[in-house]
């Protein structure tokens, strides 16, 4: 039986062509096919997973440009029965598509806030006078551009093709070196590696952030990475994302999530896991 993955779609998005590097990774070391299963928006492709309605989903968690995702940030906290199994960096390229003649013409520019943003400098310099219109995706907008030759999007290369668009501009994105870190999660339990990543809460008490981190730091493990998000329950309440440098599988990391928890109101350990070999980062 074929392996469904969940991603934001429609066809043509980065999370779709992660997708297909993570299904073709899949098929060259497992020998299972799969089946892209695309979804309008993050927050559903993660829901789908959650509810067994789709086997895995890709979703992005981190821009070089741009940081975190939070709807992905979100969502792992909220539907706390997934796992990580890998972690995959795809290398990012925004183009303008357009019908319109000459840049000057254009006066709308669709796409996902998070593309817009990792264009912000082209933009301003270019089409300083263009509307902004975020999207739930790269390429929502691609169906509707039509004969209009006064809007555009902001999507991959790729997507032009697979639509039939011409390329006003192309490598539009501020930052050549612009990446973004994918998870592919599921389910299953996770299956160890040299990364994990985890979130809590902690109590309404002086200090109570520092004790979790003096937990880490006594231990010697290392933190690449710490975001707070508000826990939505009122303002000024937050809950902290965290990525070690280890594996949850070993004793003295066990050791140490065992003390986390008690220094923590709510501990969640989302796996831990590698980068997907195939992956280039």
């Amino acid at each position: 039986m074929a392996v469904s993955i969940a991603h934001l779609g429609p066809i043509g998005t980065n999370a779709e062509a992660a997708a297909l590097q993570y299904a073709s990774w899949l098929t060259a070391s497992t020998g299972q096919e799969s089946l892209l299963c695309p979804y309008p928006s993050i927050a559903l492709s993660l829901r789908a997973v959650a509810e067994g309605n789709a086997d895995v989903a890709v979703v992005p968690i981190e821009n070089s440009t741009e940081g975190s995702v939070p709807a992905t940030l979100d969502g792992l906290w909220r539907f706390g029965n997934l796992q990580i199994q890998w972690a995959l960096i795809l290398p990012i390229s925004h183009a303008l598509l357009s019908q319109a003649p000459a840049l000057d013409v254009i006066q709308t520019v669709y796409s996902h806030p998070q593309a817009l943003a990792q264009c912000q400098g082209w933009l301003e310099k270019f089409l300083p006078t263009a509307q902004l219109i975020p999207t739930s995706s790269t390429t929502e907008a691609l169906q509707s551009l039509g004969e209009d030759a006064t809007s555009a999007a902001i999507s991959s290369p790729r997507a032009a093709e697979l639509y039939n668009l011409p390329v006003l501009a192309d490598s539009i994105n501020d930052h050549p070196d612009n990446c973004t870190r994918f998870w592919i999660l599921s389910q299953q339990p996770s299956p160890g590696g040299s990364h994990t990543s985890l979130a809590f809460t902690v109590h309404d008490l002086p200090g109570s952030l520092v004790k979790p981190l003096q937990v880490f730091a006594s231990r010697g493990i290392n933190l690449s990475h710490i975001e707070s998000r508000p826990t939505k329950r009122s303002l000024g309440d937050y809950l902290f994302f965290v990525d070690l440098e280890a594996d949850a599988r070993k004793p003295d990391v066990q050791a140490t999530l065992a003390e986390l928890a008690k220094d923590t109101e709510t501990l969640k350990v989302f796996g831990s896991y590698d980068i997907l070999p195939t992956a280039k980062s």
